[in-house]
């Protein structure tokens, strides 16, 4: 069995969702993790906090610099994520059309094989 990540993306500049949709939401995700474990295919997963609250940390030289985030300068940012295991990438494609229904635009990506131990 391979892991992917299946990352939630917060698109910059999109409308804000009403405290309802936000509800809605939730729920979804919750059914879709159940819907995961059931299956045995989550291993583990959450959400993020704004990347207003990130620190970047460079090591450069030997020198070592803390800096408020986030890292790159881009309109769409991580939110949250899964890591999932599948028999191959179809079947994690499959989930991530789940995820993308309940919350917005999902990558999918493999882990390195040769990282996972």
């Amino acid at each position: 069995m391979k892991q992917y990540m299946l990352a939630v993306h917060s698109v910059e500049g999109a409308p804000e969702m009403t405290d309802d949709e936000m509800q809605t939401m939730f729920r979804l995700n919750e059914q879709i993790e159940g819907e995961m474990r059931a299956a045995g295919t989550w291993v583990f997963g959450g959400g993020l906090l704004p990347q207003d609250s990130a620190t970047v940390v460079r090591v450069e030289n030997g020198a070592t610099s803390m800096t408020d985030g986030p890292f790159a300068e881009t309109r769409e940012h991580l939110a949250g994520f899964w890591v999932i295991r599948c028999a191959d990438l179809d079947e994690a494609l499959s989930w991530a059309e789940k995820c993308a229904a309940a919350c917005g635009p999902i990558e999918v990506r493999p882990f390195d094989e040769l990282s996972q131990g």
